[in-house]
């Protein structure tokens, strides 16, 4: 079943990034293959913004588990499993939770610094990370208190923003020290391409899920040719007819990028096609294997006579 589960993540990831990939009209592998040189953060400007960057985070907090409320039954409650997750990786670049941070510009306005929003993500160069490095340091081990304390009471926004930046971080204790006038001034926001942050958005929403880690990138021509993992060793020769049969997936895609038509409308809806005949056929091995163990477990049932049969 875990083998299921996680050719249909695959299948799935290698459908959003081919769709991805012809509506821009460039490879992936370049995508992949160009990483940019990490920008290190400016820890001298952290005491600057701490105290906007712990609002920021009670906000994100409140308006995530908001969200998530929204989504459930009146009478139902958002897990707090669920609320400590959002708490963990509100402060990590690399999860969906921390995405806010790509939006807000750092601007000097006389000796202050003042965290900007703007309307689209920007590249993540210094003042990303840094805000990212503010939030870590605010935070630090009280992600699971602060859980505790949204499941617990329910806070309004101004609530938890007391609660995290004044009774547990102390990190609007005191007002921020002025700016020095001698400090070089951090990079112009940069906005992302639409299509670039909507690639990165795919692939941050996929970690952590089973089959996603080893996820690979693939260029126009491995998608036109089926060379999917193509350089691995087969280890699942023997396996059965169905799995093969539900394996094929990607090799159907390839087929419908091959003949992909003129309008982008046709290509997705083959795609689609392509997904929902999958989920189909995994849904028919469920069903098979689940069969299969209730005839065992009924030819195991014990007889009148006590004893059992096999």
């Amino acid at each position: 079943m875990a083998r299921g589960s996680s050719a249909v993540v695959v299948a799935v990831a290698v459908v959003a990034l081919a769709v991805l990939l012809l509506l821009q009209g460039g490879p992936a592998a370049e995508a992949a293959g160009q990483k940019k040189s990490a920008t290190a953060a400016r820890r001298e400007d952290v005491p600057y913004i701490r105290c906007q960057v712990c609002k920021r985070i009670a906000r994100e907090i409140s308006a995530q588990v908001a969200a998530k409320q929204q989504a459930l039954p009146p009478s139902k409650k958002v897990p707090e499993i669920e609320i400590i997750d959002i708490a963990e990786n509100v402060c990590n670049l690399k999860k969906q939770e921390a995405d806010w941070m790509l939006r807000i510009d750092i601007v000097e306005k006389g000796d202050k610094l003042e965290l900007v929003d703007q309307d689209e993500e920007g590249h993540c160069n210094s003042e990303c990370k840094t805000i990212e490095r503010a939030c870590q340091e605010v935070m630090g081990y009280a992600d699971t208190d602060v859980a505790e304390f949204v499941y617990t009471n329910k806070p309004s926004v101004e609530q938890l923003i007391k609660f995290v930046c004044k009774d547990v971080t102390k990190a609007c204790a005191a007002a921020p020290p002025p700016v020095p006038k001698d400090r070089i001034p951090g990079e112009p926001f940069a906005a992302k391409p639409s299509k670039d942050a909507e690639m990165e958005k795919i692939m941050r929403s996929m970690e952590g899920i089973p089959g996603a880690p080893n996820m690979k990138m693939y260029s126009r021509d491995d998608l036109m040719k089926n060379n999917f993992g193509a350089d691995e060793g087969d280890d699942d020769d023997e396996d059965d007819d169905d799995e093969d049969e539900g394996d094929s997936f990607p090799k159907n895609l390839g087929k419908v990028l091959k003949n992909k038509g003129p309008q982008k409308k046709d290509l997705k809806q083959q795609v689609v096609k392509q997904i929902k005949d999958t989920g189909k056929k995994l849904k028919g091995h469920v069903s098979k294997v689940s069969k299969a163990v209730k005839k065992w477990w009924q030819g195991k049932k014990p007889t009148k006579s006590g004893k059992t049969e096999l």
